[in-house]
């Protein structure tokens, strides 16, 4: 792995272009998680109905998503929410892809990057991210970049629970 401080990795940083995303990107940023879950044979809605999801979103105060590359070849996607236990609100990183092709070249450094100074400039007091288990790659990345899977308090692993819920009759 790369080391983020390096002088390579530092020019890289400096010469890849990201931006914050606007509900007028909501196509191209549902292309990519459309293609996101393609290449991981995850179900997916289509980028239609994702696009149409993301126009809403993206419009209203607690959803921002961050692209990189020029052409775009990445997206990360934040939603945010109100805590008890802070003043600010809890930023969860829903989604981040990077195109195959272009993983390793620093263009998902950048974009989490700036994800984390707009979260900074936000007020958010944390950022949270969940990973698969069989996920060691990205598990790396976000540790390079300063996450961690433990407690910062107690040091314990932490765990995700998820439970989907079906319409009501």
């Amino acid at each position: 792995m790369p080391d983020p401080d390096s002088v390579v990795e530092r020019a890289k940083r400096d010469e890849t272009p990201v931006h914050r995303a606007s509900s007028a990107d909501a196509q191209r940023i549902a292309a990519l998680l459309h293609a996101f879950n393609t290449e991981f044979d995850t179900e997916t809605p289509g980028v239609a109905v994702l696009a149409e999801r993301l126009r809403t979103l993206l419009a209203g105060p607690s959803t921002f998503a961050v692209l990189g590359g020029d052409p775009v070849v990445g997206v990360a996607l934040v939603t945010l929410r109100p805590n008890v236990w802070s003043d600010g609100p809890v930023a969860l990183l829903d989604e981040m892809y990077v195109a195959p092709e272009q993983r390793g070249s620093g263009i998902g450094s950048a974009i989490l990057r700036q994800m984390v100074e707009i979260c900074r400039d936000l007020g958010a007091a944390a950022i949270e991210i969940n990973v698969d288990e069989s996920d060691a790659g990205a598990m790396r990345f976000y540790e390079r970049h300063g996450f961690s899977g433990t407690d910062p308090d107690s040091g314990e692993r932490a765990f995700y629970f998820y439970r989907s819920l079906e319409p009501a009759n």
